[in-house]
């Protein structure tokens, strides 16, 4: 992983840390219930021990790790129930998110999308998962940051972070890849047109269709 993408000098030690543990554990480097090793995490990420388990407290706050009792840190398993509730409740969130930006989305703002868009696009056109996932993290933020809620916003946030692993690895089928960028495709048109009643039903579609892809990735060793 190249440490140029995690801007150090403008996060503290811990902060930075714990951001280099998040991709790791979006992009299945560390595997859900896997155990965190703080000797050999302090020597890959290049930290000492002490901001490492700060880390440790601030992905755990965010629901990505959990901490036991004489065991350490390890990675948050979820089981399929809990993924059936958490996608429910997000579906929900996404919907609401894409009712209201459509209601008061600006040219310029859907202009910037669909830079996002095209950029996601060369990204899946040369195969490059994280940095697509990256981009489909943008646009599905800026869309939920346009619907102008702080409180949905704040319950998007918290509610997600647990789940950029599993929606990670649910492209790692290329026909359900392709399937999400003709998606997000739709989407910002729907966006551009201010059909809000559109872009609503794509974005809960478009949950239900990640969560049957995650459940599959579940099933499969």
């Amino acid at each position: 992983m190249d440490g140029s993408q995690f801007p150090i000098a403008r996060l503290t030690l811990p902060e930075a840390a714990a951001e280099r543990l998040r991709t790791l554990i979006i992009e299945g480097e560390l595997a859900p219930g896997a155990r965190l090793n703080e000797r050999e995490l302090s020597e890959r990420l290049g930290v000492s021990r002490t901001p490492l388990r700060e880390a440790f407290r601030m992905l755990a706050s965010d629901g990505l790790v959990v901490q036991l009792p004489n065991k350490g840190a390890q990675v948050v398993a979820m089981s399929a129930e809990d993924v059936r509730h958490a996608f429910a409740v997000m579906a929900s969130l996404e919907g609401l998110s894409g009712e209201l930006a459509a209601q008061q989305v600006t040219d310029d703002e859907v202009a910037g999308l669909r830079t996002l868009q095209a950029e996601m696009e060369s990204a899946h056109a040369q195969h490059d998962l994280p940095n697509y996932y990256r981009l489909n993290r943008l646009i599905h933020d800026r869309i939920n940051a346009i619907a102008g809620n702080p409180i949905l916003s704040q319950t998007f946030k918290t509610l997600n972070m647990r789940l950029h692993a599993l929606r990670f690895r649910s492209n790692l089928v290329p026909a359900k890849w392709d399937h999400a960028v003709a998606e997000h495709r739709a989407m910002i048109d729907a966006l551009a047109a201010r059909d809000s009643t559109r872009l609503r039903d794509l974005l809960v579609a478009h949950l239900h269709t990640k969560l049957q892809a995650v459940l599959e990735t579940m099933e499969t060793p």
